[in-house]
């Protein structure tokens, strides 16, 4: 496996854990948060394939994102 695979797995695994468990729980926080292991994966995914990479890319963040947005306007509505 080349370097990339391997630093993106580790990426993936301490941004995952620090989205999951953030020392600041504001969802401003979280939001942020989820672009490293997003990031890990686009490494994970260019080591593969370049194409692969980029569109798994596109997708988690723009799916994290959206979901993460959805959570703070329903935590400000209430």
């Amino acid at each position: 496996m080349s370097p990339e695979f391997y630093l993106g797995f580790v990426i993936l695994l301490i941004g995952t854990w620090v989205s999951a468990f953030p020392r600041d729980r504001e969802y401003l926080t979280r939001l942020i948060n989820l672009e490293i292991p997003g990031f890990g994966l686009l490494l994970i995914a260019l080591s593969f394939d370049e194409t692969l990479a980029l569109f798994t890319f596109i997708a988690v963040s723009t799916l994290s994102t959206f979901v993460m947005v959805l959570l703070i306007e329903r935590k400000v509505e209430a």
